[in-house]
């Protein structure tokens, strides 16, 4: 009988547990944010909150003003559509990607890390593992405010694509800041948390204003050239900020290399200069390759020294044998 009863619940746990496809560092962030309050919070709250203010928004006949620059990024457009977006804003694009400030944090002060990357993890799958959780619930958090997006397009005569472009704007941003975050906290002292995530929010929006403004002024609104540089911006300055946590994980650094923090650092402060100049070279329309050349030299800047699979191994060191 009591082996009947470990089956069962054995299958049960089974059947309820994560699909073993998935990452085990995500399963493992997922398995710790679910039971923290930053998430059951939050979700809680902006339901909550999102009633009040499509509640405020009907009373108040708030429109959205329709502009021609309706596209992902655009701020403004948060700021124009009523309380609604105001509030979801606030939730998903702001405190819950600050969450990430403590998440590298638990690796590197205790020495995590070391086991980890012990492990058929690398420092990519670490980072990524944190960031999918993060963003993830972010998404989730969103996704459950959809029914009032819909209500908001039915009863309160809401452009589609007006709401399409608003969220974008948050799962964009969102995941942007969820990648800053996390860099950032992959620092001990709060202070330098603080320090490096102003600073790559500064290198963010500088990075993103002068591609975005240019080619919204030359084609002269949002179309399909400004939505790929769009994309190109949230792709480029993801791949910043898990570059510099992933910097932090570095176990050893060779001698005639260069620390790798101080690299990211570099690239996030000169990055708004070399996208600006790819954009006003190419009079507004060229700023996307100055995204995608940061995404790719933000990919490949910090790699781990590996010897080729050719390279025979050393001869191993034997005490002479005496006669």
């Amino acid at each position: 009988m009591h082996n009947l009863t470990d089956s069962h619940q054995l299958e049960t746990a089974w059947k309820n547990d994560l699909p073993e496809r998935f990452d085990p560092m995500t399963v493992k962030e997922l398995r710790q944010s679910l039971r923290r309050g930053s998430f059951v919070y939050p979700f809680l709250a902006i339901q909550l909150f999102a009633v009040v203010a499509m509640a405020v928004e009907f009373d108040l006949g708030h429109a959205a003003e329709s502009s021609k620059y309706t596209g992902a990024l655009n701020l403004w457009l948060l700021g124009t559509s009523g309380p609604f977006w105001m509030v979801v804003s606030a939730i998903c694009l702001v405190l819950m990607p600050l969450g990430g400030l403590i998440l590298m944090g638990q690796e590197l002060e205790e020495g995590n890390h070391e086991l980890l990357l012990l492990t058929k993890l690398d420092r990519w799958k670490v980072v990524t593992g944190k960031f999918i959780t993060l963003w993830g619930l972010c998404v989730l958090t969103f996704v459950s405010l959809l029914p009032y997006v819909v209500v908001r397009y039915l009863v309160g005569g809401i452009e589609w694509w007006h709401e399409a472009a608003c969220a974008g704007t948050v799962l964009g941003g969102s995941a942007m800041l969820c990648a800053g975050a996390i860099g950032a906290s992959a620092f001990k002292r709060t202070a330098a948390r603080i320090s490096i995530l102003a600073l790559y929010l500064a290198s963010m929006a500088l990075g993103c204003a002068a591609p975005l403004f240019g080619i919204g002024a030359q084609s002269g609104g949002c179309g399909w050239v400004y939505h790929i540089t769009a994309l190109a911006a949230v792709v480029a300055f993801t791949l910043v900020g898990l570059a510099l946590a992933r910097s932090r994980l570095r176990l050893a650094v060779m001698a005639y290399e260069m620390n790798p923090s101080a690299m990211i650092i570099g690239l996030m402060v000169f990055a708004p200069f070399v996208i600006g100049l790819t954009t006003a070279v190419t009079v507004g329309w060229g700023g996307v390759l100055g995204l995608i050349g940061l995404a790719l030299v933000a990919a490949r800047m910090d790699v781990t020294p590996k010897a080729s699979k050719k390279t025979p191994p050393p001869l191993p060191e034997l005490p002479p044998v005496e006669s």
